[in-house]
């Protein structure tokens, strides 16, 4: 019985801990925002110990802050960190894309032609989560190709604020559409085996990233950890 319970509870630390993650990472739960852990007990008709479980791990990944004597918070996002994840990331997938572009089958290559369609049809309906994931299945498809699927589970591993900072990319008008052209030349180099040219552009399209870093924090100074440079 004792660990019957035990599993249910860990059950519950789990599911929570998931559906917050998911939540911080898309920017539905803003940084700065504070988080009850009362209300999520309440909310998911559990203690309060599954809910400090997920929230303890949370605050391992950097995701919220935890202040004994004023409470529970959404980080923000450590915007002095960003460059450097991205390099990570644009190295890791550099080596992806070249490697994709040895291996390609057709049948793989029109699985990825199809996670751009999805992408197209997100952004016709101005749907940013949709495109998001779409943009995530891409990555990790071009993984899969290489036959690194590995290096995308590293890749999310170290790029959780770069998600976040994504979030607010996305709204910028027409970033959505370029991104589906980036998308669309490093495609074209797979398809043709031109592994050189797959590397270049995967470089290109990740350092678009680091390129508006700036921009993007005085637009929404509010979801950043320091000034304005």
């Amino acid at each position: 019985m004792r660990r019957n319970r035990r599993r249910r509870g860990e059950t519950a630390a789990s599911r929570i801990y998931t559906d917050l993650r998911a939540e911080l990472v898309s920017l539905a739960r803003r940084p700065g925002e504070p988080i009850s852990e009362a209300q999520i007990a309440t909310a998911y008709g559990v203690s309060r110990t599954p809910v400090r479980e997920a929230i303890l791990k949370l605050s391992d990944e950097g995701l919220v802050e935890i202040f004994p004597q004023s409470g529970i918070f959404v980080s923000r996002i450590p915007i002095a960190a960003l460059p450097e994840t991205i390099i990570i990331r644009k190295s890791l997938e550099e080596t992806t894309a070249r490697a994709a572009a040895e291996r390609a089958s057709p049948s793989q290559l029109l699985d990825l032609h199809a996670t751009i369609e999805r992408q197209r049809e997100a952004c016709a309906a101005k749907d940013r989560e949709a495109f998001h994931q779409a943009d995530e299945m891409f990555h990790a498809g071009i993984a899969e190709v290489a036959g690194y699927p590995g290096i995308w589970k590293l890749i999310l591993q170290v790029k959780v604020h770069v998600d976040r900072y994504r979030r607010l990319t996305l709204p910028q008008i027409g970033r959505m559409s370029e991104v589906i052209a980036e998308h669309g030349s490093i495609l074209a180099a797979i398809e043709k085996h031109k592994p050189d040219i797959a590397r270049a552009a995967m470089a290109s399209h990740l350092e678009r990233l680091l390129d508006n870093i700036s921009e993007i924090q005085t637009l929404n100074p509010e979801y950043f950890d320091q000034p304005t440079w």
